[in-house]
């Protein structure tokens, strides 16, 4: 097996620096399409999750039965700016910070027919 002398296969590429700008472009759109896919995967919907949770916390009222993020259940019964206090059992009551609670949950006999 022959191979073709150097001079032909550099022949058939293009000349350094003359089509330089065609390939900043495609580069450019390359990361573009790049950067729109992340923001559209990643960005966005933590960012939309992040405003659910905050209307969450914001909504919180006394008679809520919340459920905390290390799994306690209780009953609301008192708020502050940064905590919540909470009924878990009869003359139990617990102090938790409001970042804490996980989600609300429907008190018993509340369901929707």
């Amino acid at each position: 097996m022959t191979f073709p002398p150097v001079e032909i296969v550099f022949a058939g590429a293009s000349a350094p620096g003359g089509a330089g700008g065609n390939a900043v472009i495609t580069q450019l759109v390359f990361f573009a399409a790049i950067f729109a896919v992340f923001y559209f995967l990643l960005i966005r919907p933590q960012q939309t999750q992040r405003r659910e949770r905050e209307r969450l916390l914001a909504a919180i009222k006394r008679g809520d039965r919340v459920v905390t993020t290390g799994g306690l259940h209780g009953t609301v019964t008192g708020l502050d700016d940064t905590t919540v206090t909470l009924r878990v059992a009869d003359q139990v009551k617990v102090t938790i910070d409001r970042s804490a609670v996980g989600r609300v949950v429907e008190a018993r006999g509340e369901k929707d027919a």
